[in-house]
């Protein structure tokens, strides 16, 4: 019978093979821990009406300017925005089609200012969201969303991540009564919009 000549490798090459991989796994907590990316914030500041037309069958046509803050909280890292697009809904459905929004770029730790014009085209309504578009102007409150949605990706040095999707819903109140063309004012506390990655 012949001897077993492996004995396997020897112990200080597991222990210096063991000792690199959690020096990896270290400085790879430690990176995570440091540049981990947070979500960027958005708010609607400011609101305007242009045009609120509706005819028979329901169709609205529309155009309004939403101006928001967006905000990169981040300390070390960049965001892209390379796709975005926002649309306005009522009562969850779309009144304006969807804009392009041109790339935007947000530094580290800074703040921007954006004013989608939003509209312009007829859109085909149900007879419910006609009804409620006509009552709730009748009263001078309208609840409208509007929605950004894209991809985003995040820099830190030279090193970008891959796309993720972003989508962002701002619930506001204005105060719109029917004719009324101009700035229309926000109605009670605007929170911040909801932003998922």
């Amino acid at each position: 019978m012949a001897p077993d000549l492996y004995k396997g490798p020897p112990r200080a090459l597991c222990t210096y093979i063991t000792i690199f991989l959690l020096l990896i796994g270290v400085t790879a907590l430690t990176l995570w821990l440091v540049y981990r990316p947070h979500k960027p914030q958005f708010k609607v500041v400011g609101a305007a009406v242009y045009e609120f037309n509706m005819s028979t069958p329901p169709l609205i046509s529309t155009t309004m300017q939403f101006t928001v803050i967006t905000r990169n909280p981040n300390k070390r890292v960049s965001v892209y925005y390379d796709k975005l697009s926002t649309f306005v809904s009522y009562k969850n459905v779309p009144i304006t089609p969807l804009v392009m929004l041109p790339p935007l770029y947000h530094r580290k730790h800074s703040t921007v200012a954006v004013s989608p014009v939003v509209g312009g085209t007829a859109v085909p309504v149900s007879l419910d969201v006609a009804n409620g578009l006509v009552m709730d102007t009748a009263y001078g409150v309208v609840g409208l969303r509007l929605v950004f949605f894209g991809r985003l990706r995040w820099k830190a040095g030279a090193i970008k991540t891959e796309h993720y999707r972003v989508y962002v819903k701002c619930d506001v109140l204005v105060g719109l009564k029917k004719g009324f063309v101009g700035q229309v004012p926000l109605l009670g506390a605007t929170p911040g919009c909801k932003v998922d990655i």
